[in-house]
């Protein structure tokens, strides 16, 4: 992707990629990506309706995680942590819900080339932001949206991330923080030795991101939630 002069694109799953994967008997849980950045809750929920016109007889709940990515693993390991405590499928969407309210998602993308790409800021403005050095730190909103929360210069912006971090977090003893990232495993695990020693999460978990989150985070992009 880095050496790809094009625009690169995305597309949500169809109705039927998720019709296909609610077969069976279990009861179906499905965190999709913020309903304000794709169109894949939406695409979820429509299949939730066609599927239940033929078998109305099964459980299915659509969680908008108003979130990205990590923020999404995170939401998975609560309704699994939910069942494993014997909670009802009221009591699963119920408390998931509150959780997703109470979640903080951030990222930094250390490129701007995708952002520029697919018009997301100007080239102009993107060309100085590089030229400086300027690295952004994007963050969600209540509603699901993502706007930029403060910016900085070089690697110094994740000293301004850990201190966002200790500002937003709350309860951190029973939280899991988790950390995803673009081909920068370097960057992630010191990043969180460093919020080790100034946090006290319950844990702290690293993943690769997947092809969408690789994308508009780019290249050595860092993603985090709690």
């Amino acid at each position: 992707m880095v050496n790809y002069d094009g625009v690169p694109k995305t597309a949500c799953p169809s109705p039927q990629d998720f019709i296909e994967r609610f077969q069976g008997d279990e009861d179906v849980f499905v965190v999709t990506l913020s309903e304000k950045l794709s169109g894949t809750y939406n695409s979820a929920e429509l299949a939730k309706q066609i599927y239940l016109e033929e078998e109305n007889e099964k459980f299915i709940h659509v969680f908008n995680s108003k979130s990205v990515s990590v923020g999404q693993t995170l939401i998975a390991l609560k309704i699994d942590e939910l069942i494993r405590n014997d909670k009802t499928n009221k009591e699963i969407v119920e408390k998931t819900d509150e959780y997703i309210e109470e979640m903080q998602t951030f990222f930094i993308a250390e490129s701007l080339n995708n952002f520029i790409k697919n018009g997301r800021i100007s080239k102009l403005s993107g060309s100085i932001a590089n030229a400086l050095n300027v690295v952004p730190i994007m963050g969600s909103l209540p509603s699901g949206d993502i706007e930029l929360k403060t910016k900085s210069v070089g690697k110094k912006v994740y000293k301004k991330l850990i201190e966002i971090i200790i500002e937003k977090s709350f309860d951190q003893e029973n939280r899991i923080l988790s950390i995803a990232h673009v081909n920068n495993f370097e960057r992630a695990n010191k990043l969180k030795k460093e919020i080790e020693k100034k946090c006290s999460f319950k844990d702290i978990i690293i993943v690769e991101t997947g092809g969408l989150s690789s994308i508009y985070c780019d290249n050595q992009g860092i993603i985090i939630a709690f």
